[in-house]
């Protein structure tokens, strides 16, 4: 056999005799174009829907999902098929994704989720490396088709644009919010609790009196007029106010609160020194001076060496988002904390933590869940005001 070998190589070492170099470098050329489109034509075969539903176990299982989903039927009649989502369009990207997809080969190989009650088992752990994968590389493949310097935000919903315009100026990763757009949850992270539609439901029916403290017990638009025209700003969630007066559907609101004096002061926080968020202007409402008025003189946060400075703003929202106590806004947060944050481990207790370091605990926590945007907004409020800042003793 080492004698084969060496003879070969011989063979090839060897300057050609009868080809000149001229058809040495043609029939490379040719050979290496013959390779190439060989090679694209098959990548491109591995790049299609039936391709990927080839094997029943994405046939009878997430494909199945797909077909009752925006993503499938719309009225744009746009469809997007599995490599849309899952294979980024950049050559460079895509080879590093098929190489990555290679172990699933082996998974097909030896039947790793071969019949439906396998994948229900793993498909938390499935869902987990796709998730990371796409936080992980900012949601490429679904910025294919979405991008944020394209949205027309005038034709959002209110609720909409309260989460999208911050995450697009963050350049959020559009998985964080978006996980189960295109197949189900696992069965280990879903939840339901109608207790805050029945809140919602006893809002709507309160008659708020001028000159009342309140909590809101969903996040709501502000505006700057009666008639609710102008937008302001967003109010979140378990906010405390005071109703100034009310005119037909509309309520006028003062609330109180701090801001940092660095930058533009969009954000009002519900305490000094504490990022526990009130509201959000919009850039030009925080600028202005005879809608936001300066109380005292600031301070400074000795922990930042920030300057804080409380502030007061009145302005209007729709009725019907108010509670005389937040107890039961609260005790809603607490149960779905408790409930939805148990899937991987024991929770820690609220009081494990200070108001400031809570949100980057959550932020780590969340992604394994199904809450939606606002509901994650209020259970971290709620985490923040049952905080080691507000227990004595605590941790």
């Amino acid at each position: 056999m080492m004698n084969l070998i060496r003879k070969l190589w011989h063979i090839l070492k060897r300057p050609p005799v009868h080809l000149s170099l001229g058809a040495v470098t043609l029939v490379s050329f040719l050979a290496g174009i013959i390779f190439w489109g060989g090679f694209n034509t098959a990548l491109e075969v591995t790049n299609t829907e039936q391709f990927c539903i080839s094997c029943h176990e994405m046939e009878n299982n997430v494909y199945q999902e797909l077909q009752g989903t925006v993503h499938w039927s719309n009225r744009s009649g746009v469809r997007a098929t599995c490599p849309d989502c899952h294979v980024p369009h950049d050559w460079t990207d895509k080879i590093a994704r098929k190489m990555q997809a290679s172990k699933e080969v082996w998974g097909k190989v030896f039947g790793t989720i071969d019949t439906r009650e396998k994948f229900l088992e793993k498909r938390l752990e499935l869902a987990q490396h796709e998730w990371a994968r796409l936080s992980a590389n900012g949601s490429l493949e679904c910025r294919n088709c979405h991008d944020y310097n394209s949205m027309n935000w005038d034709k959002m919903s209110d609720n909409a644009r309260r989460f999208m315009l911050p995450a697009a100026e963050r350049n959020q990763s559009c998985i964080d919010c978006h996980k189960g757009i295109a197949h189900h949850l696992p069965e280990q992270m879903t939840f339901k609790d109608p207790a805050l539609d029945q809140l919602e439901q006893r809002a709507q029916s309160l008659n708020a009196g001028a000159g009342e403290d309140y909590y809101t017990v969903k996040a709501i638009t502000l505006y700057l007029d009666q008639s609710l025209t102008q937008r302001a700003g967003e109010l979140e969630a378990a906010t405390p106010v005071q109703v100034l007066e009310t005119r037909g559907d509309s309520v006028k609101l003062s609330i109180p609160s701090w801001r940092k004096t660095r930058g533009f002061g969009r954000v009002l926080y519900e305490d000094f020194g504490m990022n526990i968020t009130n509201l959000v202007l919009e850039k030009e409402v925080s600028q202005d001076a005879s809608l936001v008025s300066v109380i005292g003189e600031a301070k400074v946060d000795e922990m930042t060496g920030l300057p804080w400075e409380q502030v007061d703003i009145a302005l209007w929202a729709e009725k019907g988002a108010l509670l005389p106590e937040a107890d039961d806004v609260w005790n809603y947060a607490r149960e779905t904390y408790r409930t939805a944050c148990s899937v991987c481990h024991s929770q820690p207790a609220e009081a494990h933590f200070d108001a400031n370091t809570w949100p980057g605990m959550f932020a780590g926590m969340v992604g394994f869940t199904n809450m939606d945007a606002a509901t994650q907004a209020l259970v971290l409020k709620y985490l923040q005001k049952h905080s080691s800042d507000f227990v004595d003793g605590a941790h």
